[in-house]
C-alpha cells in the first residue's frame, strides 16, 4: 500500500494555497517538451497525490489544456505551475517546485528523457554562487528585494508583508 506524505504548498503570490497527500514512489523529474514549455524550464519535478488527498485551502487552481489527455494546473494571478492531471485519472500531479519544502521528496525517476538536456551530466562542474553574488551593487539589489517581496513565504499565513489584495477566484 502506498504510503502518503502531507505536504503544503501553492503559488508565488499567495492566490492559491493546498494540501496534498503525495505518494514519495511517485516523485520524478520530467523532461518531456511540453513539461518543459508549460514550465520555462527544463524539466518538470512532479509526485502523484490521490485527487482525494489534494485540498485546495485558498484560491482556485486555473487550468489549461496542454493536450487532449492533460490538464495543467496554474495560478491565474502569478502564472505558478501548480498541477498536471490526466483525463479520468484518480490522482494529480503535484509541481514539486511550488511545496513549502520541496526538499521533502527526493525523485526516484526521469521520464521524457528523449528531451533532456544533453549537458545536464555537467551541472556539479559548473561555478556555483549564491543568490546575488557578484553582482554590481549587490547590497543595494538584494535591500530593494528584500522590500518589495510580494512573494508567499514558505508556510501556510493569511498576511505577509508585500501581500497584494486578492483576486476572486475564476475556475475549479
Amino acid at each position: 500500500m502506498t504510503q502518503l506524505v502531507t505536504l503544503t504548498g501553492g503559488c508565488q503570490c499567495g492566490a492559491v494555497r493546498y494540501s496534498a497527500g503525495i505518494a514519495r514512489e511517485t516523485a520524478h523529474l520530467c523532461h518531456c517538451r511540453m513539461c518543459q514549455k508549460a514550465t520555462g524550464n527544463y524539466f518538470m519535478p512532479l509526485a502523484s497525490a490521490p485527487l482525494s488527498a489534494l485540498t485546495i485551502t485558498r484560491g482556485t487552481i486555473s487550468t489549461f489544456a496542454s493536450s487532449a489527455a492533460v490538464k495543467r494546473g496554474f495560478c491565474n494571478r502569478c502564472g505558478t505551475p501548480l498541477t498536471f492531471e490526466l483525463g479520468g485519472a484518480d490522482s494529480i500531479g503535484i509541481a514539486l517546485g511550488s511545496l513549502d519544502n520541496p526538499a521533502a521528496i527526493e525523485p526516484c525517476s526521469q521520464s521524457g528523457v528523449e528531451s533532456r538536456m544533453p549537458w545536464f551530466r555537467q551541472l556539479a562542474a559548473l561555478r556555483q554562487e549564491l543568490s546575488g553574488a557578484g553582482e554590481k551593487d549587490e547590497g543595494a539589489r538584494i535591500a530593494q528585494v528584500a522590500a518589495s517581496n510580494r512573494q508567499h513565504p514558505d508556510h501556510p499565513a493569511d498576511q505577509w508583508p508585500g501581500n497584494p489584495a486578492p483576486e476572486p477566484a475564476r475556475s475549479r
